[in-house]
């Protein structure tokens, strides 16, 4: 069902179930949630797991990437 709606939607193939819990752990961090939450929101027995879901190092700032210089 995930792949169908993700199709119709236009999202990428690998769009699955754990997209969604990834994208609602780290949603859920940025706005103040803390992984001990997070954790039992997922029903996650290790905050280990709760962290592979965690995408929140995952955006790079613009400062970032302003330590380019050509």
């Amino acid at each position: 069902m995930i792949k169908r709606r993700a199709r119709q939607a236009g999202l990428p193939m690998t769009t699955c179930c754990h997209t969604h819990r990834a994208t609602g752990i780290t949603t859920y961090l940025q706005n103040g949630g803390t992984i001990e939450h997070a954790q039992q929101i997922a029903n996650h027995e290790s905050p280990r797991t709760t962290k592979l879901y965690d995408r929140t190092n995952d955006a790079i700032s613009l400062d970032e990437i302003e330590r380019i210089l050509i």
